[in-house]
């Protein structure tokens, strides 16, 4: 009987190890699939972005951006204004602008290029947006660093680039708690140029000028008193022969 279970002991030992390692990889989850690249539920994970994702449906402007980075290698980084940066608007600033100058506005927080937290902070100035235009009195975005802090100015705003929300070496997405509001659409109009002084008369020119009106009426004047002077003799003459005739 002692040996029957001496015997029996490795085979039952064997069988409990199957059955453990049968039942650790059952409790394993299959990993999940990654799935396309989707700039609109990366911000609604995030949170505080329900104006920028509002905005970025109505204009199709999160279609583009999932389109170009779900079919092409080139990378790109957003700057993400906070729900709180657009209450911070002036009344009205949404509204006035017409729907090209909305997209316009979105483009101007995307670059066409992936950027790291470190390459923040070195890259060339200024930076090219979707919005086009780095002219200083179009779409001018600038980034500087000191020390740790990255900041962003646009000639109108300045602010700070606050968290790092998404990194995936495709895409970067930055917290900024200001909208990035470009030179073209809410910068200061340049004053119109002031005209130029009138010029002084050189000597003489009284001489060279083209005659006036008024001069013309008195040459004009002149001209019919002369005339009428001279039909009156000749008409005194006339009478006179004619009554030399008759005597």
């Amino acid at each position: 009987m002692a040996t029957t279970f001496l015997l029996s002991l490795p085979l039952l030992l064997v069988i409990l190890q199957c059955t453990t390692v049968t039942t650790t990889l059952a409790q394993a989850p299959a990993p999940g699939p990654t799935g396309p690249t989707n700039i609109t539920k990366i911000l609604e994970k995030a949170g505080q972005f329900t104006t920028l994702i509002r905005l970025m449906k109505s204009t199709q402007l999160s279609d583009q951006i999932n389109t170009q980075l779900n079919n092409s290698n080139q990378g790109m980084t957003v700057f993400a204004p906070t729900d709180n940066a657009f209450a911070s608007l002036k009344p009205g600033t949404l509204n006035s602008l017409s729907d090209q100058q909305k997209v316009s506005l979105l483009q101007f927080h995307v670059v066409p290029t992936y950027l790291t937290n470190s390459q923040l902070q070195t890259v060339s100035n200024p930076l090219r947006t979707q919005a086009g235009d780095t002219a200083s009195d179009k779409f001018p975005l600038n980034v500087t660093a000191a020390g740790n802090q990255v900041n962003v100015t646009t000639g109108v705003v300045d602010t700070t680039v606050s968290n790092s929300i998404y990194t995936d070496g495709t895409l970067a997405v930055y917290q900024v708690d200001k909208v990035l509001l470009p030179m073209s659409l809410f910068g200061t109009p340049s004053p119109a140029p002031a005209p130029e002084p009138l010029k002084k008369k050189k000597s003489g020119a009284d001489d060279d000028a083209p005659t006036t009106d008024a001069g013309s009426a008195s040459v004009d004047a002149s001209s019919a008193v002369a005339f009428g002077t001279h039909l009156h003799g000749w008409s005194i003459g006339v009478v006179a022969l004619i009554t030399m005739f008759y005597l």
